[in-house]
C-alpha cells in the first residue's frame, strides 16, 4: 500500500509538475473613464450582447448582412485561420502525453561460414511485435504546459480575430447600403431637378420667342439643366461603383433595388444612448483578441525560463521476439527495453538568456500593442459620439437652410415673372436649392452611418441572435479540456 501511495505521488508530480509562467495581471485602462463631451448619467449597456438582427431592423439590409456573413471571402479565410491555430493548440497538447505506437517486424538473414561462431553458415529468420514509447519529455518544470497555454491563447486571439472580422464586415455592409439609399435619394432629386429645369429652359426659351426675354436667360437656363444632367450621370456611376462594392462585400450577386434613404431612416438601426463608460471597450473583440496575445506570450516566458532546468525524458518498447513465428508469442519469447535520460544544459553560448531576453520582449511588445488597441478604440467610439453629435446638429440646420431655400426660390421666381429681377437672381437660388437638397441627403447619411461606427466602435455586431454560434462555444468546451 505504502508503495502504491510513493507511486501515486509520483505521478501526481509528473502531471502537475511547477510553473514558471509569470502570474498575470490586465493592464490599467491607458485612457480616461469616460468620452470626451459626453456629459450626464453613465448608461450600462453590453453592446456586445446585442446582435446585429437586434440592432438593424430594416429587412433587406438584414438580408445582405446575412448573405455577407455567409459568403465573404474574406471571413472565410478568417475562419480558416482560426481552424489552424486550433490545430496547433491540438498539436502542443499532445505532447503532454506519451506517444506509442505498435510495430511488427520479419527479418531474414544470412551469415557465411568464415563469420559464423559454429563454422557453417547460418540462414536466421527473426519474428517480432512490439509496443514503442516514443521520447517523452517528463514535463517537471512546466515547459509544455507552458507552450500548450501560449498555443490556446493564440487560438482564442484568432477565434477573436474572427469576431473582429465579422463586426467589421457588419459595419461595411451596413455603410455600404446607407450610400446606396443616399445616392438613390439623390438621384430622385437630380431627376425631378431635370424636370423642373426642363420646364423653366420651356418657359424661358419661349419667352425668348416671343420678345419677352433676352436670349441670355434661354442660354441660362438650358446651360444649368444641362449641368443637372451631367451631375445626374455621376450620381449613377457612383451608384454603379457602389453596387459593385456591395457585391463584393456579399460574396453574391446582389439585385438592385431602389430605397430612398429618407424612407429607410426611421426604421434603420437601432439609437445607442450616451454617457457610456470606457470599459465598455473591453467587449470588442480586437481588444479581447490583444489581450489573449498578451497572454500568449506571457506564457512563452515561462517555456523560455524551464529551457534552464534539466530535460528529462523517457524511451522504451514492450513485445515479443522469436527466430520462429509459432513461438513469437510465447512468455519466454517477451523483449523489453526501458531508456530514461536526463539532460542538463551547461554551456549553451548565452542562446538560452536570450531566448529569455527574446520571450521578454516580445511580452513587452505585447502589452503596449494591447494598450495601444485599446487607445485605438477609444479614439474609434469618442469620434463616433463627436460625429453624432454635431451631426444631428446639422441636419436640423440644413433642414432650415433648405426650407429657406425653397422660399427664395419661389420669391426669385415671382420677381423674374414681374420684372422686379432678373433671371441670373433664379439660377442663383435654383442653384443653390438643388446643393442644399443634395447636402441634406448626405448629412442624413453621415449621421446614420456615424451610430452605424459608434456599434462596431463598441464591439457589437458580432453574434447572430436568430442562430447559434458554435465557435465560441467550442472555444469555451476546449479551454474547459485543457
Amino acid at each position: 500500500m505504502r508503495q502504491y501511495k510513493i507511486l501515486c505521488s509520483i505521478l501526481t508530480m509528473i502531471l502537475a509538475g511547477c510553473s514558471f509562467i509569470p502570474s498575470y495581471k490586465r493592464p490599467a485602462l491607458p485612457t480616461s473613464a469616460s468620452y470626451p463631451g459626453v456629459t450626464g448619467k453613465q448608461v450600462s449597456v453590453n453592446i456586445g450582447r446585442l446582435g446585429w438582427r437586434d440592432f438593424f431592423t430594416d429587412p433587406r439590409l438584414q438580408g445582405l448582412i446575412s448573405q455577407a456573413i455567409e459568403n465573404n471571402r474574406d471571413l472565410q479565410i478568417a475562419i480558416q485561420r482560426v481552424e489552424e491555430a486550433r490545430a496547433q493548440y491540438g498539436i502542443q497538447r499532445s505532447e503532454l502525453l506519451p506517444s506509442i505506437s505498435a510495430g511488427a517486424l520479419y527479418d531474414r538473414s544470412r551469415t557465411p561460414a568464415d563469420l559464423s561462431f559454429t563454422g557453417a553458415p547460418m540462414n536466421i529468420s527473426t519474428y517480432a511485435a512490439t509496443l514503442n514509447l516514443s521520447t517523452w519529455e517528463l514535463d517537471f518544470w512546466g515547459r509544455i504546459r507552458s507552450l500548450k497555454k501560449a498555443a490556446l491563447e493564440s487560438y482564442f486571439s484568432t477565434e477573436e480575430a474572427r469576431r473582429a472580422a465579422v463586426v467589421s464586415l457588419v459595419a461595411q455592409v451596413a455603410n455600404t447600403y446607407l450610400l446606396e439609399c443616399a445616392l438613390d435619394e439623390r438621384i430622385a432629386i437630380a431627376r425631378k431637378t431635370i424636370a423642373d429645369r426642363k420646364e423653366s429652359y420651356r418657359i424661358t426659351r419661349r419667352r425668348y420667342e416671343v420678345g419677352a426675354a433676352p436670349k441670355l436667360d434661354a442660354v441660362q437656363a438650358e446651360s444649368l439643366l444641362n449641368q443637372a444632367r451631367a451631375d445626374l450621370a455621376g450620381l449613377q456611376r457612383q451608384r454603379d461603383l457602389n453596387l459593385n462594392a456591395l457585391t463584393l462585400l456579399v460574396g453574391a450577386p446582389v439585385t438592385p433595388s431602389v430605397q430612398l434613404l429618407s424612407q429607410v431612416a426611421p426604421y434603420f438601426a437601432r439609437q445607442i444612448p450616451a454617457g457610456l463608460p470606457s470599459d465598455l471597450l473591453f467587449n470588442r473583440p480586437d481588444v479581447i483578441a490583444a489581450e489573449d496575445q498578451l497572454k500568449a506570450e506571457n506564457a512563452n516566458i515561462g517555456a523560455a525560463r524551464a529551457d534552464f532546468f534539466p530535460s528529462i525524458t523517457l524511451t522504451g518498447d514492450l513485445g515479443t521476439a522469436s527466430t520462429e513465428l509459432k513461438h513469437l508469442f510465447g512468455w519466454s519469447s517477451r523483449v523489453w527495453s526501458f531508456t530514461p535520460s536526463i539532460s542538463l544544459p551547461i554551456f549553451t553560448g548565452g542562446r538560452l538568456r536570450a531566448n529569455l531576453a527574446l520571450s521578454e520582449a516580445l511580452r513587452n511588445e505585447a502589452v503596449a500593442s494591447y494598450e495601444k488597441t485599446i487607445q485605438t478604440a477609444f479614439r474609434e467610439v469618442a469620434d463616433a459620439l463627436a460625429e453624432r453629435r454635431w451631426l444631428a446638429q446639422q441636419v436640423v440646420a440644413q433642414q432650415a437652410t433648405l426650407a429657406d431655400e425653397n422660399e427664395r426660390v419661389r420669391l426669385a421666381w415671382l420677381r423674374y415673372q414681374n420684372g422686379a429681377a432678373s433671371y441670373l437672381e433664379v439660377l442663383d437660388a435654383q442653384r443653390d436649392q438643388y446643393a442644399a437638397e443634395q447636402a441634406l441627403v448626405q448629412e442624413r447619411q453621415a449621421l446614420l452611418a456615424s451610430n452605424v461606427n459608434l456599434y462596431s466602435a463598441l464591439g457589437g455586431g458580432a453574434v447572430d441572435r436568430a442562430q447559434p454560434n458554435p465557435e465560441s462555444s467550442s472555444a469555451k468546451e476546449m479551454e474547459k479540456g485543457q
